[in-house]
Order: C-alpha cells, then sequence, then structure tokens
C-alpha cells in the first residue's frame, strides 16, 4: 500500500502515527531526501530510512512524538563512532506525529444532541450518535456522523472510547440519563458532560453513590454540560457545550500530564435546564 494512502486510511480510523522524512542528505547516505517511514502507534513501519539503528532510533523517537504530540528535527552524523554505520555522510530527519481527530459521542439524538453533533462536525470532530429510537439515529438526520440505534442500558455498543474521547449525554429522560452516564463512568473518557439543570446535580451525585461509584468516579461528570454563556436554544446549548469540550481538550495538550476530566458535579454550566424535547 502507498504511505499516503495508509496514512490517510489510519487517520480516518482514528488511530494515531507519525511520519519521518529525510529533509537533509549529505555525502553518502542509505537514503536521500525525500525518503519517508510511517510509524504505527505499535511500533510497526511502512516504508524505509536504509534500515539499520538510524531507523531504529527514529522509530523510538515517532512514538515519542505521538505521545507528546509534538515535531522533531534529529540530525544523524553517519560515522562508524557515532551511529555503527560506515556511510560517512549526514542525515536530518524530520519526526512528524499524525493524530486522528478528536471525539465526540453523544447520547441521545434529540434537538440538543442533533445540534451538538452538527456543530462538532463543523469544528473538525469525529462525531458518533446513538439513541435508542431509530428515527432519531438516522445517517441522513445527522449527516458526517456515525450514527447507532442503542439502547441506552448499553449506550457505548459499538462505539469505542478513549482518553481524548469526549461523551455528551443528552438523553429524554433522568433513568436514560443515569444509565448512560454510569456507562461512560466506566470508560476513560476525557470529558464526560450532561446536559440538565443544576438541581441535577446532587441526584445524581446521590444515585451514583448508591450504584457504587466513588467521589473521584462522581467528579469526572460535568453537570450541566457547558460553558455559563446563558443559553437557551439548542443550538445555544450546542456552542456552550462544544466551548467547553475544545478549551478542555486545548489544555489537555498544553498540559498532558494533567488527565482531561471534567470538573463534575461543582462546575457551573451551561443552561439551568434544557428544552422539554432533547
Amino acid at each position: 500500500m502507498d504511505i499516503w494512502d495508509e496514512l490517510a486510511g489510519m487517520k480516518r480510523e482514528g488511530r494515531a502515527c507519525a511520519l519521518a522524512t529525510i529533509v537533509q542528505a549529505v555525502g553518502s547516505t542509505p537514503q536521500r531526501a525525500g525518503a519517508k517511514m510511517l510509524v504505527r502507534a505499535d511500533g510497526s513501519i511502512a516504508g524505509t530510512l536504509g534500515g539499520g539503528c538510524i531507523e531504529e532510533q527514529v522509530r523510538q523517537l515517532a512514538l515519542l512524538a505521538m505521545e507528546d504530540r509534538t515535531t522533531r528535527t534529529v540530525p544523524f552524523d553517519l560515522t562508524e563512532t557515532e551511529s555503527g554505520l560506515v556511510c560517512g555522510g549526514q542525515l536530518v530527519v524530520f519526526i512528524e506525529p499524525v493524530l486522528p481527530d478528536p471525539g465526540l459521542v453523544v447520547l441521545g439524538a434529540g434537538h440538543v444532541g442533533k445540534a451538538v453533533a452538527d456543530l462538532a462536525i463543523s469544528c473538525g470532530f469525529r462525531v458518533a450518535v446513538a439513541d435508542d429510537r431509530a428515527e432519531y439515529a438516522d445517517p441522513a438526520r445527522i449527516p458526517g456522523a456515525k450514527t447507532a440505534v442503542n439502547p441506552f442500558s448499553d449506550p457505548l455498543r459499538g462505539l469505542p472510547v478513549g482518553p481524548d474521547t469526549g461523551v455528551v449525554i443528552a438523553t429524554r429522560g433522568h433513568a436514560h440519563d443515569l444509565e448512560s452516564v454510569a456507562a461512560v463512568l466506566r470508560t476513560p473518557a476525557g470529558y464526560i458532560g450532561l446536559v440538565g439543570s443544576r438541581r441535577k446535580k446532587a441526584v445524581l451525585a446521590g444515585a451514583l453513590t448508591d450504584a457504587g461509584f466513588a467521589p473521584e468516579d462522581i467528579a469526572r461528570v460535568t453537570v450541566p454540560a457547558g460553558l455559563p454563556i446563558g443559553s437557551v436554544t439548542p443550538e445555544e446549548i450546542a456552542v456552550s457545550i462544544m466551548a467547553q469540550v475544545i478549551s478542555i481538550r486545548r489544555n489537555h495538550e498544553k498540559h498532558r500530564s494533567t488527565p482531561a476530566c471534567g470538573r463534575a458535579l461543582e462546575a457551573d454550566g451551561a443552561a439551568e435546564a434544557a428544552p422539554p424535547a432533547r
């Protein structure tokens, strides 16, 4: 497979990789400028920079680049003393992490859920939407999103959630909200936001405590989801939620050692209450 085709496919599938390119080659070198090697998150490679210890060093640096999300420009002196090679030339390799678009899962495809999904898609997120009603979780209704018809007792079926995934819960009832929150808390989701009122905080905290969740688990849930901008309509609520999701994501990228979780039942979020029909 062409290296560009594989890179595009991995990005489309939400898999991280890194692209290493020789940007300068002087003297005798195993590959010339422009040679490329793709490094996958599992350490496997496609393409070549000429093999040997240089390739292994680049592979290790590429894995670090994916982890800290930073580019690297690395010089190599191809002498026997420096590298075990006797080519005698010099190389400069540019390593660029290629990361998947951020992911967002929306549980509940009513008015608010659809508005959040539509806005997230326009912001470059990979979006999945789940609802227990087929007519709501319809691909034609939310173009660009992956849709799933799932019961709220198992809302994430077929929808992987990782540390870089945000989850917005906007179901049509308190019972579905609780089921969904409980399911999401069993994942490493980086953001968990529940659409609702401030009055829902205490009720949710009590129900989750009764269900066996620890205070630190409950603290991962932001209620109400979104920044307090006085939003009322589904579209305004979507703006407040996506602003919060983006803010947490960008802050997390700057401080990769800090977990990107919401400040739960203490945070003031978007609207006092969502519209009756979600």
